[in-house]
């Protein structure tokens, strides 16, 4: 399993900040998914859709601007690759184990949870 190493003493505010902008950049994706979402379903007015697109613009931009100015966007880019990899690994697990094989407890990231 990969592990995320956010590193210790000067690296562990980068490896911190890597890690914070990563989370934030996941949720403006999951954010984008349901604006599309609702939009395709009708439920977004004209005006809303301009609001929710602006924005979100608005957070990226500043997402990208806050990535420069601490130099971590190489980072960023490769903890997202290494959490895509976990996900793909996490979601083979579950198509290739058939359900009545799973116990109570069972974790896809392997071993038993407490």
């Amino acid at each position: 399993m990969t592990s995320i190493d956010v590193g210790d003493g000067e690296d562990a505010r980068q490896g911190l900040m890597t890690l914070v902008i990563t989370v934030v950049e996941l949720l403006i994706d999951a954010l984008e998914r349901e604006a599309v979402r609702r939009m395709d379903s009708g439920t977004l007015s004209e005006d809303e859709i301009e609001r929710l697109g602006s924005q979100l613009a608005r957070i990226e931009a500043e997402i990208d601007q806050l990535k420069a100015d601490e130099g971590i966007e190489s980072g960023v880019d490769e903890l997202r690759g290494d959490l895509d990899g976990l996900v793909d690994d996490a979601i083979e697990r579950l198509q290739s184990e058939p359900t009545a094989d799973r116990k109570p407890g069972y974790s896809v990231f392997g071993g038993e949870r407490e």
